[in-house]
């Protein structure tokens, strides 16, 4: 079954290339907001006594988040303008080029990962929030179900694939060995408890595999995307105390050196403000946590 997994997401993927790939090159405004043009130019001093805030960021939650932010922003003088990107490496390209002033999309984990591995400059200028993994259902309901042979889809990421693998853990599914912790991949499986088959694909394609898996373990913005709700559709998730969920805070992400730019400071105000936080409790029910 492992073959058909990958055969249906390779042909969701072939369907939504032409698409995915314009996306992924230049953006897609956000519904809502202006997008990207002009936006180099607007960091740093250009900031200084209110003016043009640029944001890349992932469609769900972050850009809706963004949006309610933009109206208490444009009370204080801030014009923010956010751009959806469906991918995870053009939000941070750029703001390391400084088109943009910042992105809203990646914990720390993985932005320390990027950093070394493309020799990036970018800081964390504030959590925002976070947003727990979840075991979902595919072709079985309840984990009092699962048996010797069942595929269970993750994400193949490193920080992912370690959140997905430590819940499974906690719900008895398999041990892994000692010290893996948030690092672990499936070469840290030291046993299973049931004999099931992990199943990695890439973290947007897991909600794809529901159709075909016994189980799917995803990230909260993916869940939504899904039409799911931890509150509601999850048969186990992250606690909020877990080490996991507090690593895995959700960043306003800058270049080195733009932390305590103006606009950048008013940002992460006003996303850690208290509507903003009421906001995200009311919409995502669980989904998504704040972080203050």
């Amino acid at each position: 079954m492992k073959n058909k997994i990958v055969n249906r997401i390779a042909g969701t993927i072939a369907s939504a290339v032409i698409a995915g790939s314009l996306l992924a090159g230049c953006g897609n405004a956000a519904a809502g907001n202006t997008a990207s043009e002009g936006a180099s130019g607007n960091t740093g001093a250009a900031q200084a006594a209110g003016g043009v805030i640029t944001v890349a960021a992932s469609q769900t939650p972050h850009s809706e988040i963004l949006e309610e932010a933009a109206k208490i922003l444009k009370d204080q003088g801030w014009e923010l303008k956010v751009t959806v990107f469906d991918d995870y490496v053009q939000p941070n390209n750029v703001v390391e080029s400084e088109e943009f002033n910042a992105n809203y999309f990646q914990h720390i984990p993985y932005l320390n990962s990027f950093n070394e591995e493309q020799g990036t400059h970018l800081v964390n200028a504030g959590g925002i929030h976070y947003e727990p993994f979840g075991i979902y259902a595919g072709t079985k309901s309840s984990l009092d179900e699962i048996a010797d042979g069942d595929e269970i889809a993750v994400p193949n990421d490193t920080t992912n694939e370690a959140r997905a693998l430590l819940l499974l853990q906690d719900n008895g599914i398999l041990t892994l060995r000692d010290g893996a912790g948030l690092t672990a991949t499936v070469n840290d499986i030291e046993s299973y408890n049931v004999n099931v088959k992990i199943v990695e694909l890439a973290a947007e394609s897991v909600k794809d595999a529901i159709p075909d898996a016994a189980f799917v373990v995803l990230n909260g913005n993916y869940a939504l995307e899904a039409g799911l709700s931890v509150g509601k559709d999850a048969l186990a998730y992250e606690a909020s105390d877990s080490e996991a969920a507090k690593t895995y805070v959700n960043i306003i992400a800058v270049k080195e050196g733009h932390e305590n730019d103006p606009g950048i400071v008013a940002l992460v105000e006003v996303l850690k403000s208290d509507a903003i936080t009421q906001f995200i409790k009311d919409t995502y029910d669980g989904a998504v946590v704040p972080f203050n």
